[in-house]
């Protein structure tokens, strides 16, 4: 299982919301290039970077730091968050980004994401960020009618390189990831599903590991404010079940 850490940009800075709430948020440090420089040194396979200005404006809002961070290090980093035209996808993925990340514009226009999958094969993963099992779009400001396995599945045969699954309610409070509605996503549809939101402790992503179907896991708060050991993270997810 592969470890994401998360790196959440708001004004340029690296953040952590509680609930995906703008009001409750905060700041871990003003220059997003630092977390990622220890990320990438202590061995993690990937970066999960977020634009949450872009998710709320429909537009990037922080490039500058999506760049820095870029020009700093040299593991693959994936982002979402304001991404809802081929041209954006293009600029992206010319500037260095190894996955984009679809989320409010895969409900809008599920036709997009495959038109996506197929311009660029292997690069386009889909965000599902629910709220009552209902998914939420706008940077979470709204909820749909739409359930997240039934987003889910409208994707099974468009080649998307990996599924997102965010709890919303578990986000940024570090209550423990909603395994079973994970777990659900990962065993309806053939795409591999990434676990975010809640992820407290080491026994958190060993209980995600244990599922032997979730193919990686998000981590912010918890790493931010020390609860989980990034060295001994890699190492617990890294050894076999």
């Amino acid at each position: 299982m592969i470890l994401y850490p998360a790196i959440d940009l708001k004004d340029g800075k690296v953040v952590r919301l509680k609930r995906g709430d703008f009001a409750a948020t905060t700041v871990y440090d003003d220059d997003p290039t630092v977390p990622a420089q220890r990320f990438a040194d202590a061995g993690c396979q990937w970066l999960h970077l977020v634009d949450l200005n872009g998710a709320v404006l429909g537009k990037p809002a922080n490039a500058d730091a999506v760049r820095a961070v870029l020009k700093k290090i040299s593991i693959p980093v994936q982002l979402g968050g304001g991404i809802r035209d081929l041209g954006t996808v293009q600029t992206w993925l010319d500037a260095g980004i190894s996955r984009v990340i679809l989320g409010t514009i895969a409900l809008q226009n599920p036709d997009f994401v495959r038109t996506a999958c197929s311009k660029f094969p292997g690069q386009i993963a889909v965000g599902i960020d629910a709220r009552n099992g209902l998914v939420a779009t706008d940077g979470w400001l709204k909820t749909s009618t739409v359930t997240a396995l039934d987003l889910a599945r409208r994707f099974a045969d468009a080649g998307v390189a990996a599924l997102i699954y965010t709890d919303i309610d578990r986000d940024g409070v570090l209550g423990g990831p909603n395994i079973s509605a994970t777990l659900a996503l990962a065993e309806a549809v053939p795409i591999p599903v990434i676990a975010s939101g809640g992820v407290a402790n080491l026994d958190d992503l060993r209980a995600l590991k244990k599922t032997q179907k979730i193919a990686g896991v998000i981590s912010g708060r918890a790493l931010y404010d020390g609860r989980i050991d990034l060295t001994e993270a890699l190492h617990v997810l890294r050894q076999p079940c």
